[in-house]
């Protein structure tokens, strides 16, 4: 994974850290259920969003990508590219 990818992946976990101790805070005071659905709609959002970075990742870097010499490092068939990313779209949208 390159640095500025991995880098973004941790500040956005940092910050879904922050809303999930944020959560935790309005359901121990007890806050308004709408306004607490709204922080988990807004959680969702940004984890589905982090799912979107690392899948663009995976597929042009893991399934797409080529090595310093233009080979692509697993000397693998449409298919089975094809098949990777069925698997992966698949693990993803679970």
């Amino acid at each position: 994974m390159k640095a500025k990818v991995k880098q973004d992946a941790l500040n956005r976990i940092a910050r879904m850290s922050g809303q999930v101790n944020g959560i935790k805070k309005m359901v121990d005071e007890e806050r308004y259920c709408v306004d607490i659905l709204t922080q988990v709609a807004a959680l969702r959002a940004a984890l589905d969003q982090l799912g979107v970075i690392l899948l663009s990742t995976h597929l042009e870097n893991c399934v797409y990508g080529h090595d310093e010499a233009g080979d692509h490092p697993h000397n693998s068939t449409s298919e089975e590219r094809l098949e990777e990313i069925r698997l992966t779209l698949n693990r993803f949208l679970k």
